[in-house]
């Protein structure tokens, strides 16, 4: 089974073209001008512009709380999180997502809060059609200071993004070889040479602490309007695959500063802003996935300090990951 979900048309693999389409599917991240056909009164509101003008809500649409003391709390619960396994002392979480997405600055953003300073533990790089990222890196977030050597149970997985064409996305059997603990740490993706017993470093009979307990997937808030239908026929092919498998999924929407003009000067302003709540939703749509799964998050890109409603809104997103990693220890009877 060596499904490629690129973004690109349908077309078959080229192995057996009388296969069916789910075999070989593309995702094709088709630009604005492929609507250009419709007319501007027919956009939905899911379909919104960078830096979008939605008068902000009275309410929160979701309890949040701001401050020093939330942010302390979140950081502790981090530090202390222990894996609900005897046999297991770290919890692997696998990001997962289209090229540009966020998944490598989420990885270093989090090291960031924890290191007490902006830090780009996970390289990241600028093209939004080639995957920077082309090997199976694990990244233990760590503490800062005399805490530099007290490494916290969690554990970020980055792997090569969904790109463009045949050649250049991650394909769905080395993701669920890399789910399944088959894949080495420092594996080079290659669509031509899928993970397999002939692998450099094979992990031929995975044990649960070389399994991934949870599954992220990370979408561009700025960019979830117009990706194209056949990137969520295969995203939700994906989760059929890692549901079979007992993992549980959750989803980071990135970039939500880029997406709400509001948001944007002010994070806190995150959970009144419709714009965002219409993000979440196609967000789900897309996936598959009931908006409780997933959060909303603002990456450090471009900054040089921290900032602390940064730190919380990230803090609540690892939060919210770690309770379903627990329930996969609690599901398997690991």
């Amino acid at each position: 089974m060596a499904f490629n979900f690129s973004f690109g048309e349908a077309t078959s693999s080229g192995t057996n073209s009388s296969s069916k389409p789910e075999t070989g599917i593309f995702l094709a991240a088709t630009s604005s001008n492929t609507k250009s056909a419709h007319k501007p009164e027919k956009v939905t509101k899911t379909q919104f512009s960078p830096l979008d003008l939605s008068p902000l809500l009275a309410n929160q649409w979701r309890n949040m709380v701001w401050s020093e003391e939330v942010k302390e709390t979140l950081m502790e619960s981090v530090r202390s999180f222990k894996p609900a396994s005897e046999n297991v002392t770290e919890a692997r979480i696998l990001l997962i997502g289209p090229v540009g997405a966020g998944k490598s600055s989420f990885i270093s953003s989090v090291q960031s809060v924890f290191s007490g300073r902006v830090i780009n533990r996970a390289m990241v790089g600028s093209s939004s059609s080639t995957s920077f990222t082309k090997k199976l890196r694990s990244f233990n977030i760590r503490g800062a200071g005399e805490k530099a050597d007290e490494p916290t149970a969690l554990v970020l997985c980055d792997v090569m993004g969904v790109g463009e064409g045949e050649s250049t996305g991650l394909t769905l059997h080395d993701a669920l070889s890399v789910i399944k603990g088959h894949a080495p740490e420092g594996h080079q993706f290659s669509p031509e040479q899928p993970i397999g017993a002939d692998t450099v470093g094979y992990v031929r009979k995975p044990n649960i602490k070389d399994k991934v307990h949870c599954v992220v997937f990370v979408v561009d808030g700025s960019k979830v309007g117009s990706y194209a239908k056949s990137f969520g026929t295969t995203f939700q092919q994906l989760r059929d695959h890692i549901s079979n498998l007992g993992v549980h999924q959750v989803a980071l929407l990135t970039h939500v500063d880029q997406v709400c003009k509001a948001t944007g000067s002010d994070i806190t302003q995150v959970y009144k802003s419709q714009t965002i709540q219409q993000a979440m939703v196609k967000t789900g749509a897309l996936l598959g996935m009931a908006t409780s799964y997933i959060v909303p998050v603002k990456n450090y890109c471009s900054e040089l300090d921290l900032d602390e409603n940064t730190d919380i809104l990230l803090l609540k997103a690892v939060d919210h990951i770690l309770q379903y990693v627990n329930l996969y220890f609690q599901d398997n009877g690991e």
